[in-house]
């Protein structure tokens, strides 16, 4: 058991150190996307369009990606395309001469984040079931994170050093090339990730459960109410509250917090269950009153509280889905609890969007709102996952 439990904890370290590297490849690049297409000379239009159909193509396609990944069990293979896909469109943004091919670029990078998401979660699951599925999670994304946070430092330091976007997208090739590597390397070692988890129980090809669509319908509710931080950071520069050099150190504040409380919010779950995101969300709800005020002390605080909510979204929320679903349909499992999540951020994305145009305060009453009824309907999930548990045993 203990030879076991040592091999699943360097499975969801080598799985982390991948994430680490494509995080600092990709979402280096998200922090740059915006003024480069702006310099290839493309419109606020077809930003914001490819921003908002990027993120829809990212977790839109993952429900076919995962029932594809259960239906021919070739998990490696997914997880390899997807981050390939993902990984080598970055680096090309460099030779991408027009915005019009910036853009394919851009979608391509979404794309293969979508195909391989789902069968990379399904396999981290196996191993979470030894380590402890909150703690497994929660460890994966603060290596995440420690990427999310290096890769806009490291832009800003090329930019700030040289000024060239060819060369700060170039660069990019180095921690791709590196993930790439670090993944082929974890496929080698652990060809067959399933066994790490020793008991296989309720396989089915049934339906998923009430729960599952229960679950589903809370974490919607707190991903409508959850805005994101260019429309946070669009609040932060047209107001003037910190100079633009300030906002992307901002949001790597906020990568380093949603670290910290992933790992925090993963060991609780393990030893309290899901009542743990109950407590997540009733700490992040007030976090777009602050964001969205004129206060620059409100707005730290405000972006703090909403790294703490992201950390438990990205840790916690995805250890729950493991549980919910029998093992042979992981993958599917999240690529339709991904699918579904992802439509409702980008209808509460696009909803902001037009009430901070149209009405300012209506942002923070549909984010505090959203999130209160995320903890009302996780309240009554909580309720009837200890009835089913009980009846279990």
């Amino acid at each position: 058991m203990a030879q076991t439990r040592r091999s699943a904890i360097w499975f969801v370290i080598l799985l982390g150190l991948v994430s680490l590297l494509a995080d600092i490849t990709y979402e280096a690049a998200r922090g740059i996307h915006g003024p480069y297409l702006a310099f290839l000379g493309a419109s606020a239009t077809a930003v914001g369009l490819v921003a908002g159909l990027g993120e829809l193509l990212g977790y839109g396609l993952r429900i076919l990606s995962g029932i594809w990944s259960d239906k021919t069990q070739r998990y490696w293979t997914f997880t390899i395309v997807g981050y390939a896909v993902n990984l080598v469109a970055v680096p090309l943004m460099a030779v991408a001469g027009q915005w019009q091919w910036a853009i394919g670029l851009i979608l391509m990078e979404r794309i293969g984040k979508s195909i391989r998401t789902p069968a990379r979660d399904a396999m981290l699951s196996h191993a979470t079931s030894v380590v402890g599925r909150g703690w497994g999670f929660a460890l994966h994304e603060a290596m995440d994170q420690i990427g999310g946070l290096t890769g806009p430092i490291l832009m800003w330091a090329v930019l700030t050093w040289k000024g060239d976007y060819v060369l700060a997208y170039g660069i990019l090739a180095i921690p791709a090339a590196m993930a790439l590597t670090t993944l082929l390397a974890a496929k080698i070692a652990y060809p067959r990730p399933q066994d790490l988890e020793s008991k296989w129980a309720h396989q089915s090809k049934g339906r998923f459960s009430p729960l599952f669509w229960l679950y589903l319908g809370a974490i919607a509710l707190a991903a409508l109410a959850y805005a994101d931080f260019p429309l946070m950071a669009f609040h932060i520069k047209s107001n003037k509250l910190l100079s633009d050099a300030w906002i992307p150190l901002l949001y790597a504040g906020a990568m380093a917090i949603d670290g910290v409380a992933a790992l925090i919010f993963g060991r609780l779950y393990d030893r309290f269950g899901t009542g743990v995101l109950i407590g997540a969300f009733a700490i992040s709800c007030g976090f777009a009153p602050l964001v969205f005020s004129m206060n620059i002390f409100g707005v730290i605080v405000g972006v703090g509280l909403w790294g703490i909510g992201l950390g438990a979204i990205e840790s916690v929320v995805r250890a729950v889905v493991a549980g919910l679903v029998p093992q042979d349909r992981r993958a599917t499992g999240y690529g339709v609890f991904n699918t579904g999540f992802g439509i409702a951020w980008f209808v509460g994305s696009a909803a902001m969007g037009a009430l901070y145009d149209a009405w300012r305060p209506g942002v923070a009453w549909l984010s505090v709102v959203g999130q209160l009824g995320c903890i009302a309907v996780l309240v009554v999930f909580c309720r009837k996952e200890r009835a089913v548990a009980k009846v279990s045993t």
